[in-house]
Order: C-alpha cells, then sequence, then structure tokens
C-alpha cells in the first residue's frame, strides 16, 4: 500500500485528498481506508509527503517544499543539506528562528543560476544532546564554550550537573531546558579530559559525532564467551583451505585483517582467484549485545593516531582477523575468470583458512614495480606476479565498461607519542593497493549479483547518476578555464565522466577537474533497491570484503548464512528481512556519513595543529577553492588554507559564481581555480581548524606578469 501511494502521488502534478487516493485505488472497505490513514500518517511523519493546508497530499519532492539539516556559518547565512538532492541557500534574515544542525522545512524561493536559496518554514526537531565544549566561569557561573561555535547559543550549568568538571575540562553535555532565546541549562554527561591532555584534542571531535570510544559493559562480558581460537567442531561443513596458498596484503600499521587471496593460472588461461573474507558474523549473532552495538556504530573510524573500531579488539585484532599461521573461520568467494576480464563461474562457501603471511603493501610494491624481492617474500613472488597479470586484466575490463577513475590524493598525518602533528604527507597507491581494490571490487560484484538474481531481500551498495545541471555547470566551468572538451555529453553514461577526465589527464589544474567533477556525483549510500553503482559502471554492487570495519557487509554475510548455507530462505523469513533491511541501510549510511564527517574534522584540525609551527614560512600551492570571502590554496600535501578577500590589496576583487573566478578592477584575469601560486603562511588556529595564507607578493607578481 505504501509503494501505491507513493506511485500514485508521483505520478500527479496536483495535491490529492486521502478520498481521491482511495478513489484511484479502488478500495470499498471502512478497514481499507483506515489502512490508508495508517500509510498516510506515517508517510507525512517521515517527511516523505506534505499535507497541505488545503488537506491535500503531495510529495515533498513535488512541492516547494524540502526536509533537511540546517547547517549554519560562521557568515550571514546558511545551507540546508537535503540528502540527495541540491542544497539549499538561506540568509540569516530567512532562518525564522532555526539554528545549526537542526531538522527543517525548507520553502524553496528562488534559483539563481544553479543555485536553490530559500526559508526555514519550521523547525522539527532540535536535538542539544551531544554538544561537546569547555567549561569556563562567568559571573560565577559555568558556561560551556562550545567546539561548534555554529551553534550561538549560551549553555549555563548548575552546581549540581557539573559531575566535578572544572574550568577547563573539555565535556560531553546536553541540554536539559531552554531559559530564554537561545539561552539553555545543560548538564554534563561525560569529562573528555583537561583541553590540554594528549588526545583529549581528538577526542573531542569524536564525542561530537556520537562516536563512543569505550564499548558498554554488558558487550565486554560477552567477550568471555568468544574463544581465542578455532575449535574443531566449528570447522564441520565447512572447506578445509588450510593447505591453499593464501594471504593477506595490507598497510604496514593493520591489525584488523578482514580479507586475504590467492590465485592460480588454469590449463585452459583462465584465472581462479580466491578472496576469503573473515567470518565475523559466525561470532556476532543477531540478538546480542556485540550485535547491536556493531549496528549503532555501523563502522570503524579511522583518524590520525588511533582507530576507534566496530568491534571490540578480540574480535578485530583476534578471532576475526586473519593473521598469519592461525586457522580463522571465513567466507570465500573463489572466482574464475577469463581473459577478458570477466567471471564465467564461481563459488561461495564456507571455509576454513590459515594465511601463509602477513604482507604489506611497501614489500608488495617492491616486488611489483621494482622487481626487488625482499626477505621472506620469496616463496611468494611469482603468485604476486600473477595477480598483477589478473589485476591488470580486472582493471582494464573496468575502464572498457566506463569504471570512472577519480585519481584523488589523500593526505596522511604523522604524530608523535603524544598525538601531536609533526607532518603531513601524502598516502600511496601503488600497484599493491590497486590490486587488492581489483579484486575486492570482483567479489563484491559476484557476491551481490548472486542473491540480486535470487530476488532475496538484500542490502546493495549504489550510487546515483549525477543530475544533468551538475555536469552541465562543470562543463561551463571547464570552457571558462579555456578547454575545449570533443563530443557532446547529451545521456551521461560513466564512459561519458571517464573520458571528461581522460581529455583533461594533462591540464595542469587536473586535480581541481577531478575534484569538482567528484563533487558533482551524488554521494554512494547503501539501499535495499539496486539502481547500480554509477562510479564503478556497476549494475549490481554490494560490500562483502569488510565485515571486521563495515556493519553492512557484516549484514551481507549474515544473510548469505541465513539463505544460501542455512537454508532459510522460506517467505516469513524473506517477509522479516525486506521489513528490517531498509532501517539498516539507511542507519549504516547516516553513521558512515558521521565516520568521514569526523575523520575529515580531525584531519583539518591536526593540519593546523601542523603549520602552527610554520608561520612565516612560504610554499607553492594551486587554487582549489573561490568563494567571495576568498582564495583557498591546497598545498601539495593537500594542506588546504584560505587567502582572504581582504588581504588582497592590489586591486579591488569580485566573485565571478558562473566561472568560479575572482575578477579585478585592474586585473580582468583576476584568479581562477588551479592557478599555482606563492603563499606565506599568515596564521593557523588548532581549535578553529583554519589556516590563513598571504600571497607572497613579489614572488606571485612576477610569475602572473609573465602569463
Amino acid at each position: 500500500m505504501r509503494e501505491q501511494v507513493l506511485q500514485i502521488l508521483k505520478n500527479t502534478d496536483k495535491a490529492l485528498t486521502i478520498h481521491e487516493i482511495n478513489d484511484i485505488m479502488g478500495y470499498k472497505s471502512t478497514d481499507d481506508f483506515k489502512s490508508l490513514l495508517k500509510v498516510i500518517n506515517e508517510l507525512e511523519d517521515e517527511f516523505v509527503i506534505y499535507h497541505t493546508n488545503k488537506d491535500k497530499f503531495m510529495l515533498f519532492n513535488n512541492s516547494h517544499l524540502r526536509v533537511g539539516t540546517l547547517l549554519s556559518t560562521t557568515k550571514d547565512f546558511a545551507f540546508v543539506d537535503i540528502e540527495g538532492d541540491e542544497d539549499v541557500f538561506v540568509h540569516a534574515s530567512n532562518l525564522n528562528g532555526a539554528i545549526h544542525k537542526d531538522k527543517v522545512i525548507v520553502e524553496i524561493t528562488s534559483k539563481a543560476g544553479l543555485r536553490l536559496e530559500g526559508r526555514i518554514v519550521k523547525v522539527v526537531d532540535r536535538n542539544l544532546n551531544q554538544l561537546v565544549g569547555e567549561i569556563y566561569y562567568k559571573n560565577n557561573k559555568a558556561h560551556l564554550k562550545l567546539d561548534e561555535e555554529k551553534f550561538k547559543i549560551d549553555v549555563i550549568i548548575e552546581p549540581d550537573k557539573l559531575k566535578n568538571a572544572m574550568e577547563g575540562h573539555k565535556v560531553l553535555a546536553k541540554v536539559t531546558r531552554q531559559i530564554a532565546g537561545n539561552v539553555y541549562h545543560g548538564e554534563v554527561i561525560k569529562i573528555i579530559g583537561h583541553k590540554n591532555d594528549p588526545g583529549v584534542d581528538i577526542l573531542s571531535i569524536v564525542y561530537k559525532y556520537g562516536i563512543n570510544d569505550t564499548f558498554p559493559d554488558k558487550v565486554v562480558k560477552e567477550l568471555d564467551q568468544i574463544p581465542d581460537s578455532v575449535k574443531e567442531e566449528e570447522k564441520k561443513g565447512r572447506r578445509d583451505l588450510t593447505d591453499h596458498m593464501i594471504f593477506t596484503i595490507d598497510g604496514d600499521d593493520t591489525k584488523d585483517i578482514d580479507d586475504a587471496v590467492e590465485v592460480e593460472k588454469l590449463e585452459n588461461g583462465h584465472y581462479k582467484l580466491g578472496v576469503h573474507i573473515a567470518d565475523v558474523s559466525y561470532y556476532v549473532k543477531e540478538g546480542t549485545a556485540l550485535y547491536d552495538e556493531a549496528y549503532e556504530r555501523g563502522t570503524s573510524v579511522y583518524l590520525a593516531d588511533r582507530v576507534i573500531p566496530m568491534l571490540p579488539h578480540k574480535l578485530s585484532n583476534g578471532i576475526c582477523s586473519l593473521n598469519p599461521g592461525v586457522e580463522r573461520l571465513a567466507l570465500s568467494c573463489v572466482m574464475e575468470i577469463d581473459t577478458k576480464g570477466n567471471v564465467v563461474d564461481y563459488e561461495i562457501f564456507e571455509s576454513v583458512i590459515k594465511s601463509r603471511k602477513q604482507m604489506t603493501y611497501k614489500n608488495v610494491n617492491k616486488i611489483l614495480e621494482e622487481n626487488i624481492v625482499p626477505e621472506g617474500y620469496e616463496d611468494f613472488a611469482d603468485s604476486l606476479r600473477t595477480m598483477e597479470e589478473l589485476a591488470k586484466i580486472l582493471r582494464a575490463n573496468k575502464v572498457s565498461r566506463g569504471y570512472i577513475d577519480f585519481d584523488i590524493d589523500e593526505a596522511k598525518i604523522i604524530v608523535d607519542e603524544d598525538g601531536k602533528a609533526i607532518d603531513v604527507t601524502l598516502r600511496e597507491r601503488g600497484t599493491g593497493e590497486k590490486l587488492i581494490e581489483d579484486f575486492m571490487i570482483a567479489a563484491n560484484e559476484t557476491v551481490a549479483s548472486y542473491i540480486y538474481y535470487l530476488e532475496y531481500p538484500f542490502i546493495y551498495r549504489v550510487h546515483g547518476e549525477p543530475s544533468p545541471e551538475k555536469i552541465k555547470s562543470f562543463l561551463t566551468y571547464v570552457s571558462s578555464a579555456g578547454y575545449q572538451l570533443k563530443g557532446k555529453v547529451t545521456e551521461i553514461y560513466p564512459s561519458t565522466m571517464q573520458n571528461l577526465l581522460d581529455q583533461l589527464k594533462d591540464a595542469p589544474e587536473y586535480p581541481v577537474f577531478s575534484s569538482l567533477l567528484l563533487r558533482s556525483m551524488q554521494k554512494a549510500v547503501y539501499d535495499t533497491n539496486n539502481i547500480g553503482h554509477f562510479g564503478l559502471a556497476s549494475k549490481c554492487y554490494t560490500h562483502f570484503t569488510s565485515p571486521i570495519r563495515r556493519f553492512p557487509d557484516t549484514t551481507v554475510h549474515r544473510l548469505l548464512h541465513k539463505y544460501i548455507f542455512d537454508g532459510k530462505n522460506d517467505a516469513d523469513t524473506l517477509k522479516m528481512e525486506e521489513t528490517k533491511l531498509p532501517e539498516i541501510a539507511k542507519h549504516s549510511s547516516q553513521k558512515e556519513r558521521d565516520s568521514v564527517d569526523c575523520e575529515r574534522e580531525v584531519d583539518d584540525m591536526k593540519m593546523a595543529e601542523y603549520m602552527m609551527n610554520h608561520i612565516g614560512e612560504e610554499y607553492s600551492g594551486m587554487i582549489s577553492g573561490i568563494t567571495k570571502f576568498g582564495i583557498f590554496v591546497q598545498l601539495p600535501n593537500l594542506v588546504e588554507g584560505l587567502i582572504r578577500l581582504d588581504d588582497l590589496t592590489d586591486d579591488h576583487y569580485t566573485y565571478d559564481e558562473s566561472t568560479i573566478r575572482l575578477i579585478g578592477t585592474k586585473n580582468k584575469r583576476g584568479y581562477r581555480l588551479g592557478d599555482q601560486l606563492n603563499v606565506v603562511v599568515k596564521a593557523a588556529n588548532k581549535e578553529a581548524h583554519t589556516i590563513d595564507f598571504v600571497l607572497a607578493k613579489d614572488k606571485n607578481k612576477n610569475d602572473r606578469n609573465k602569463k
């Protein structure tokens, strides 16, 4: 009934009364009408449909209204973040009392170019239960100086609500009641530590995103039931692969190893690729505190100086980790792949494996890129070269179908024993890293296709098509930068996007172009409806290969056990999973976004901390962003700083949104994305996570006069 209602409202451009909807559905009985009313109310509560003042209903997305999260700025405006849609710009005069992180209904009032503008109609939800800040005293009263300045509220904490927190302590707090306007009473939930204590800076960000760095007592208690090694009775019904040439390849400091690989060249010229994944769901079962906690966390969080795991270390680094020389339970996806990179046959089964070696990307890359075999790798070199052979075939297959390789660099923060940032470098992404990526994609696609064609309820990793408007905007910018691309973009396919990047590959501004095109794409999410994965040019994709650190992968394993290995695929079981999985997908997507945002904020903070020791030093960088208030310049190690418009004193500049340029009254060329600039570090603020640059004027003046 729910889907029917949505389809009816989708197919009309006008609002309908509940009686009109009932008539279209052909219902006659009172019971049917009551059921329809219940569904309508649920959809209204979920903000999927809008109840008009004339007692009619329409889809939110068919109306002038949207539901989203208000994201304030330090300026006089904010944005409403709408999942799967354009952000909506809201001027301060149109906030209608809404504050940062409120769930709001926003009315679209105009469309300026590609930018939607609107006003807040209603605050749907204000959640002030996860506030992080520093205790300070004013007029003998304890106040909370919020880390998130965008909230713009004053929180007073009464003495009996302090929980022994002292001035200078960073705390997790919640609001208890509103006193007047933006003044609230609050209480301390937890003392994080003194602001100057090592590690408290990162923990403060972690708590802000609702991420827990400790496990509840009931979870710890359940660990007593988890064995330290595989028992004989647990091997029954599993295929014994302990004599196979199976090994793992990971980073130097990886401790949670959830994937192992093997390869064999067959007599028919094909390849046999085995991808063996830790059988986490065997130990993390529904109905346990372990399962509930893993669901709540959704993902492991990887930060500059620590990992906050989804699973306790006894599992993530112990019985579930595919450590070398010990037996481990696994789920295996063994594929036969032809010389064109097509999977022509496969098996998915429960197994017992024993990794022969824990390899590192660094040493594997020495073999594959430099033909240097490190000590201890002698017996594996030939197997690794066969893997490289197969990986090239798989990658060529992906490229031929349109796989988009954005080739975006990532920063790595180096910290000392106290967690202080001492260097920022680029993460390496060599042959070994790409090889494992290609093998994991092949396994993920194979598992997804297997369940998809059985038509069982499942959880997919999906990535929708980008909007034509965003692609048009990207093409307009590329053209304004002086590049003429061959071929018309009449239809949007993955291969079209890769063709655009290929044509721009040799441009000095390529990193900016690639980043801009990536931002034009939708975000990949988890969903029970398989719409394919645009970026991978994959018709059917899931996450199967990282169950130690991602709950969706653990869910995929649980479903394989239930549907296939245990044979529980009756109608009642399928109906139950069909009901549960949408919420798992939605929650997992949200926790992934929280994790990514947390990781980015920690990186920004640590980069600012690092640059505090480099005030006055000169660097060469590229313009990575331009706004009406200044220029963002990115250094080769991905540290990014802002040249404020006020510091561009050589001319009066205005911002041209259509070409993303600052144009001067005298300097008509102005500043464009991708321009190379020499900058000096003016300031860096760890607390605000900001870095300020100014132009190294003499050097830039000489360089620009040559253009």
